[in-house]
């Protein structure tokens, strides 16, 4: 059985990790520092015993992104994956604008009320960038850092200035469309094949979700992530960076930018694989993570 709170197409899933993740979604009542009434907030979580592992997704996305990753880490610990606030099926609540500075403090309130315990944090493209901002602000909150082909080094171009009336409609409406979506998907593998139907409806699910346009303007406005470069230093925790090494999206320079600013860090590179090595060498992803952080 599906949540009800997910769109019927979720039905359309045929991959057995996609169908049995939707169906392990759950939304709790988060209390925030940014509103009154708490945000209800979509997560998953399987397995028990051993490290707290959170797993946090990229940009328009959602946890679906993780379906064949979980699997292959929840006998090793237990596994949180939790859509960040103005993004997959996490409540866009009225008043509450998505930025980098409310996704953090989302994340701590979520920290606080689901987990309680230093973290092994592990974030994938954009998602590894508001895990470095928050293990910046909360180190006493993560053990270890995964950083999956992460933003984070170099800021990207801002696309701030188009989202205004009408180019925020038509900028979303863009992305809305099925087969500009299918030609993201595909451009973020190296082998297409696993730009599948089943891939292109996990990748659209959550565009049904209540306000997902308006929140993605309202982040798109705040600037989202800039560089870190200047603060990696800073970091503390014992780092791995997981890179695909055909990665057509980030491009594969910023990998060893990493490595070098984060003190404590060992790169690792994915062969045969685009920007998201957590989808396209699952078994290898998880495989370097059980080795670098000790699991089993």
């Amino acid at each position: 059985m599906f949540a009800d709170f997910l769109p019927l197409t979720v039905r359309e899933l045929t991959e057995e990790t996609s169908i049995a993740l939707a169906q392990g979604m759950q939304r709790r009542a988060i209390a925030t520092s940014l509103a009154t009434e708490p945000i209800l907030t979509n997560y998953v979580q399987q397995g028990s015993g051993g490290p707290a592992i959170v797993l946090l997704h990229g940009f328009d996305s959602s946890l679906l992104e993780f379906r064949r990753l979980i699997p292959l880490l929840a006998p090793y610990g237990e596994v949180w994956a939790i859509d960040l606030l103005g993004f997959g099926f996490t409540e866009r609540a009225a008043g509450v604008i998505p930025s980098p500075a409310s996704i953090k403090a989302h994340l701590q309130a979520c920290w606080q009320t689901l987990i309680g315990r230093p973290m092994i944090l592990v974030g994938a493209s954009m998602g590894g960038a508001a895990a470095i901002d928050f293990t910046l602000t909360y180190p006493e909150a993560v053990e270890q850092l995964v950083l999956l082909d992460s933003a984070g080094y170099t800021a990207g171009p801002s696309a701030s200035r188009m989202m205004f009336p009408p180019m925020g409609f038509l900028a979303t409406e863009f992305l809305r469309n099925l087969k500009v979506r299918d030609r993201i998907s595909r451009s973020a593998y190296h082998d297409g094949k696993w730009a599948s139907a089943d891939a292109l409806r996990c990748g659209a699910l959550h565009l049904e979700a209540p306000g997902w346009r308006q929140a993605l303007i309202a982040f798109t406005k705040s600037g989202g992530y800039g560089s870190f470069a200047e603060r990696l230093s800073q970091l503390e925790q014992p780092t791995l960076i997981l890179w695909g090494e055909n990665d057509r999206i980030l491009g594969t320079a910023d990998a060893e930018k990493f490595q070098a600013a984060i003190a404590d860090s060992k790169l690792i590179w994915i062969p045969q694989c685009g920007h998201v090595p957590h989808l396209e060498q699952p078994e290898l992803t998880a495989q370097h993570m059980r080795a670098f952080l000790s699991l089993g």
